[in-house]
């Protein structure tokens, strides 16, 4: 339909690893889009509106007009991706054909992403910074296991001949896990111990689109916070309050 007026993109996003993906994305294909701040300390993505758009109550979300001139909602991270790409990356600046070697290539490290850096070091997060009490066995558990998937990406970037993880240039297989590897002191993974990931690191994080969607919908302080112990871990009280209190919440259902 050639009236239907696209992209009418509205992105519902907090501060997250996960979060910044979708906005660093959307500044690389130079997508016009609004912004929905969602604030996760006051729960408003359990909030009735939201589940509309997101039933799982997680950010980040996006609607769009679709191609047949109504509304589409979408969520998870690496689905909102792939409806970017395959919808406005034409010249395949954050992607690769369909049907290409790179394209399959790419898709190995976007689940490898979603299936495991992220689910590994989000729960590394909780029990190093929010647990009510220190566990050292799931500390132990998911920090381990978290620095082996960083191995895994640092031996891969090792043998690239871009610097980027497939392919010649930057895909959505990079973003999806820059903001985790950004974040990985605050699940106590000292980033050194990588340096082909360290490097690879900072190649995307000078990059303008990322500069420009880190600090969507607030700006990306994770580095300054590394650096202060006190007020890191004041950070750390706050949210471990809501997120205890979120999870008990979530338990009564």
């Amino acid at each position: 339909m050639s009236d239907v007026k696209r992209p009418d993109i509205t992105l519902y996003t907090a501060q997250t690893p996960n979060g910044i993906k979708v906005s660093i994305a959307l500044e690389e294909l130079g997508l016009p889009y609004k912004v929905v701040k969602i604030d996760l300390g006051k729960n408003v993505q359990k909030e009735d509106w939201f589940l509309e758009i997101n039933p799982n109550g997680r950010i980040p979300a996006l609607t769009d007009t679709f191609t047949d001139g109504q509304k589409i909602r979408l969520f998870e991270s690496g689905s909102i991706l792939q409806y970017l790409v395959e919808q406005y990356d034409k010249d395949y600046k954050i992607s690769y054909p369909k049907g290409t070697r790179e394209y399959y290539e790419m898709n190995n490290w976007v689940y490898f992403q979603h299936g495991g850096v992220g689910p590994m070091q989000g729960q590394a997060n909780h029990f190093t910074r929010y647990a009510p009490e220190r566990i050292e066995y799931g500390v132990n558990r998911y920090v381990n296991e978290t620095r082996r998937l960083y191995g895994v990406l640092d031996k891969h970037l090792s043998t690239s001949k871009s610097g980027y993880l497939v392919g010649d240039h930057i895909s959505i297989a990079d973003i999806m896990h820059w903001g985790w590897v950004a974040h990985a002191g605050w699940a106590g993974i000292n980033i050194d111990e990588f340096p082909h990931l360290k490097a690879w690191e900072d190649r995307v994080f000078k990059r303008e689109g990322t500069e420009k969607g880190r600090h969507v919908p607030d700006r990306h302080t994770i580095k300054e916070l590394l650096q202060d112990k006190e007020t890191m871990e004041k950070h750390a009280a706050e949210a471990r309050a809501w997120i205890q209190q979120g999870m008990a919440s979530d338990a009564k259902k």
